[in-house]
């Protein structure tokens, strides 16, 4: 099995996401970062707006529009924090 990533996404008032993912591509204000395992430690804030796609095992990909807030990377995985994040639908792709 290839190496997952832990992801949160969390809003202001709720956990919208979490679970395992092959990675997790944001816009940040430095412009669009992607993060695999075993990416560097960093934070960055998000765009707005924004969008964050986590890409889940098996090619299912899940994507949300977020505004505000900052992307962490540590060793443990990636959160997202969010002052809003809103499902985005696959028809409006």
């Amino acid at each position: 099995m290839a190496q997952q990533l832990h992801v949160e996404l969390v809003a202001v008032e709720e956990k919208v996401w979490s679970g395992e993912a092959e990675m997790v591509v944001a816009r940040t204000t430095e412009g669009e970062l992607g993060v695999l395992p075993g990416h560097a430690p960093l934070l960055g804030q998000l765009a707005e707006p924004g969008e964050v796609r986590i890409k889940l095992a098996g090619g299912e990909q899940v994507s949300y529009e977020v505004a505000g807030g900052f992307l962490s990377v540590s060793a443990e995985g990636v959160t997202v924090l969010a002052e809003s994040a809103t499902p985005v639908s696959a028809q409006s792709r």
